[in-house]
């Protein structure tokens, strides 16, 4: 319990560190303007660090119960096989929508998919390397 705790915040602190870097940036902040007209002035921060926070425990927690069934035999490569999969239903099903919805430009849906893909694959091989289920 205390592993998952420590993981648990962990991650998500470096969740919400990656994505003020993703979101930031000089790149993204140009690509994203596409948003601007529909986009908050300001951001709440503690409401988005709450948010993060809880994010790194939902997605610790769904590792371990996934765990057993997650393809590879070592850690990292569970790891993977998991960020894989919570970049395809958290960061291409969201994009997809994105291109149904809004004129969004393939620059800025490539940036979307290509950052959150980095993003999930570092959060998966973290709970590979970290987390194991209890027996």
């Amino acid at each position: 319990m205390r592993t998952f705790s420590l993981v648990g915040l962990g991650s998500g602190i470096l969740f919400g560190l990656m994505d003020a870097l993703i979101s930031a940036n000089t790149l993204a902040q140009r690509l994203y303007q596409v948003y601007k007209p529909i986009a908050r002035t300001s951001i709440n921060a503690p409401a988005g660090a709450v948010i993060d926070l809880l994010y790194g425990f939902v997605l610790a927690g769904l590792f371990l119960v996934l765990h057993k069934s997650l393809p590879g035999t070592v850690g990292w490569m569970k790891g993977l096989s998991f960020g894989l999969l919570a970049w395809f239903f958290r960061v291409l099903m969201n994009a997809a929508s994105q291109w149904i919805m809004f004129r969004v430009s393939t620059e800025t849906l490539a940036y979307t998919l290509l950052a959150g893909l980095g993003e999930m694959l570092i959060l998966g091989v973290l709970y590979g390397l970290t987390l194991r289920p209890t027996q």
